[in-house]
This record gives structure tokens, sequence and C-alpha cells, in this order.
């Protein structure tokens, strides 16, 4: 009886150890390892085998090339990268994954690596170490994608998420007052990031043909980003549901009207927020340092002007407003960031409790009352 064929082949080296060997397409593969039995190297190849079979085989040498040239290509070859999300990925890559793994081949990067580099991160920069980690972790996503290694290492469960403290929301009065302590030319500006639960970039980005304060609504199409180097960049919102058409409350629409009227150029493309001399785009940054830090102060309040968004959110979702709509009024594409403003409404939920548990007691005091009063009638008679 003719014996088995095995895939590959085994051979017994001078030093009493077995190296196991293998074609596919057109080239001869060694294993990275040699072998203490011959019954190893053929199970061994038997894995090789059944990965060629499934479609997952991986190349030995493909994993040889380090994390750091393939990291960096990786982000040349993202083209379809918005300019911020590009300079955050370098940020992270530069700063955080190259220093740790530069000259590590991909094939040797472990869970166990992987583990104590996040840890250590995790101690000394706690905010960066999931976005850190998320990066790594898209980035060898590619690397399986590519056959440059057969499973992703990152396998850290919650080495993800992150947990920012929680933003304050500012109350109704306040938002108010830094309407009134901003210039004139910028109240607009506030009441439609809070009502209207608008972005800075969105707002920036809005022109005359964008807003119709008489049939009340805002259509946002467009955002504005401030890259690192200063550079300003129009462009559509990062998501299909950041394009949308928000409806404005019929209280902000007077001071719309009188901003238009004000403040506004007569052309369809007239921008309705621009910088103090009214010339170019407005800058974030010269925002915050010029206009709203020096409003916050008078009005002794420590709000982000995005909080004013977050706020915004919250008070829809008192309102009773259900995820999708959240979802919607936000431009989020995914529940995930609509999730955080429900909290709003287990908050009204828990004082709808209360009051339910307040009638409960006074409808047990009306029922002592007319047990008293039954008593005392019945003694009379």
């Amino acid at each position: 009886m003719p014996a088995r064929r095995h895939f590959g082949s085994v051979r017994k080296l001078p030093s009493g150890r077995y190296q196991a060997s293998y074609w596919h397409l057109a080239e001869r593969h060694t294993a990275p390892d040699t072998f203490t039995t011959k019954g190893e190297a053929y199970a061994w190849l038997s894995t090789v085998e059944a990965d060629v079979l499934k479609g997952a085989w991986v190349a030995p040498s493909a994993g040889s090339q380090t994390f750091g040239d393939y990291g960096s290509s990786w982000l040349d070859r993202r083209r379809d990268l918005r300019p911020r999300t590009r300079e955050l990925y370098k940020y992270l890559l530069d700063g955080f994954l190259l220093p740790a793994f530069r000259n590590i081949c991909l094939a040797d990067l472990t869970l166990a690596r992987i583990r104590i580099w996040h840890g250590q991160l995790m101690m000394e920069h706690p905010r960066v170490a999931p976005k850190a980690y998320r990066l790594l972790k898209t980035i060898l996503n590619a690397a399986v994608e590519d056959r440059r290694i057969i499973a992703n290492p990152c396998q850290i469960k919650g080495a993800a998420a992150e947990h920012p403290g929680e933003r304050p929301v500012a109350t109704i009065a306040e938002v108010e007052a830094l309407a009134d302590a901003v210039p004139p030319s910028y109240r607009a500006m506030v009441l439609l990031a809070a009502w209207c639960s608008l972005r800075f970039g969105e707002l920036a980005a809005l022109t005359r043909q964008r807003v119709n304060p008489i049939q009340g609504w805002v259509d946002v199409q467009q955002t504005l980003t401030e890259t690192d180097d200063g550079r300003l960049q129009l462009g559509p919102p990062k998501t299909k549901a950041g394009r949308r058409t928000v409806a404005i409350p019929p209280h902000v629409v007077s001071d719309l009207i009188n901003h238009l009227e004000t403040y506004v150029g007569p052309m369809p493309d007239s921008v309705l927020f621009t910088a103090p001399e009214g010339t170019s785009y407005l800058r974030r940054r010269n925002f915050t340092r010029r206009v709203w830090k020096p409003a916050t102060v008078k009005v002794g309040v420590s709000l982000h002007f995005h909080d004013l968004r977050h706020s915004g959110l919250t008070w829809t979702a008192a309102t009773g407003a259900t995820l999708a709509e959240l979802m919607r009024r936000a431009g989020h594409a995914t529940p995930r960031a609509a999730l955080i403003y429900q909290h709003a409404t287990e908050d009204r939920d828990r004082v709808l409790a209360d009051a339910l548990s307040k009638l409960r007691e006074q409808a047990e005091v009306i029922h002592l009352d007319n047990r008293r009063d039954s008593s005392g009638a019945a003694e009379l008679g």
C-alpha cells in the first residue's frame, strides 16, 4: 500500500532537528523554525495546507516588513482622509506608535507586546491611549487584508473605548447671557449653536442661501476645517448624515433676520459669520481667543463653544425626542454619539417616577382622611 502523500516535505538536518518546506505560487517556502520531531514538522505543514485551502495563507516572508515601514506607507496611501483626521493619525503614529513598534516586524507584533504598550500608555497618556490603540488596530486590519499577517493581534477588550469627562450643560439663562455678551455680529451664531445644535465648522461655512428664517430652517451642506498649519478647507461634512436641514426654533428667527439684514452681504454665497474685519472666513482659534473666552469670563461660566451644541441636544432629549430624531438633528451617522444625550430623557423619567410616588402618597392621605371621616360618622350614628 503506497504511503500517504503529505503537503510539503520534511528533511532531517545534521543537527538532528527537522525542517519543513512546501511549494506554493511557484515558490518554495520554508518554515521559520525547525522542529524537534518529524511529526511536529508535518503538523505545521498541515496547518499551512489548511490555510491554503481556505484562502487564508500568508507568505512566511510577508510579516518581515517592519511596522514602521508598513504604517508610514499605509498613511501615505490613505488619500481619502480629511485634513484634520490625517493630522490626528500622523500625530498618533509619530508620537505613540512608531516609537514603540517602528523596528518590529509585523509578524512579531503579538497580543502580549501590544498589551504591555497599551497598559503603559494608559498610565502616561490615558486620554490618548484609546485613540492610539484604534489607529494601531486599523493599520493592522489593513495588514491582514494585504496578507501581511494572518490575524490582527489587537484583541484587548475595551481598549478602544473612551470615557471622557462629561461636559457641562448650559442653562437657557446662561446661553442668553452669552448671546448678550458677545459682539452683536456673533449673537445669532451663539443662538444657532445652542438651539439648532450646530458645530463651529458648520456655522463658519453657512452662507445666506443656506438659511431661510421665514420658513424656519438651516441647510447644512458644508463645514469649514482649520488644519494645524493654519490652512482653511471648505468641504462636505464627514458623513452623509452630517448633510441635513435643521428646523429653527421660532424664538431665534427674529435674531437671525436682524443678523442677515445687518451683517451679511446680499449675494447668495455671502458668508453669515466672518472674521471681525468681515472679509474672511472665521477661524476657530481667533474666535475663541477674541470673542468666546471674554464672553465666558464676563458671564462667569466655564464653557467651550462646543458645549452650546451639547446643551442644545440635551435640551432636545429632555423634550422627549426619540433617538432617531436626535440623530437627525445632530447629524450623527450612528446611534452611539446620540445616546449620550439620552440621559436627559432618563433624568426626566426619574422626575416622572418621583411624581408618581408623590401622587400615591397624596392618594393614601386622602384615603386615610376618608376612613377617619367614615369612622367618626359611624360613632356619631
